[in-house]
């Protein structure tokens, strides 16, 4: 009896340390590549970006390649900051900041310089272009 119990906890260890057979006949569905890390909807990277508003107002916009971000007033202060996600072909961001809402914006392609087009769910289309094609105009 005591080898004839041995002798299944063998087969029992022998069943399954062996590799499942793979199974060619299905097929899997091709996958929807993400956005680069660190990048937003419309491809543009991670980095430091001026941000106009409708008034003509500016700040600072810091996109991080770990899915943070923070905005920064004109006068320096930090206004927000938390994360950021592409959600269905758009830029999303989660602020962590007491009193701000999330939001997303859906972008235009950037041009020769960087800048592109950010329009809110709600509210007005901002220009956004890289600081440093900011800084040398």
């Amino acid at each position: 009896m005591r080898k004839l119990i041995m002798l299944a906890g063998a087969v029992a260890l022998a069943a399954c340390s062996q590799e499942p057979a793979e199974d060619t006949a299905t097929t899997e569905a091709p996958v929807e590549e993400a956005a680069p890390a660190g990048a937003v909807a419309n491809g543009s990277p991670a980095g430091v970006y001026e941000v106009t508003n409708a008034d003509g107002s500016k700040m600072t916009a810091n996109i991080n390649a770990d899915g943070t971000y923070s905005d920064v007033a004109a006068d320096g202060t930090v206004a927000e900051e938390g994360t950021y996600a592409v959600v269905d072909g758009k830029t999303c961001f989660t602020p962590t900041t007491e009193g701000a809402k999330p939001m997303c914006f859906t972008e235009s392609a950037p041009g020769d310089d960087g800048s592109f087009t950010a329009t809110p769910d709600e509210g007005d289309p901002v220009t956004v272009r890289p600081a440093t094609a900011a800084t040398t105009e």
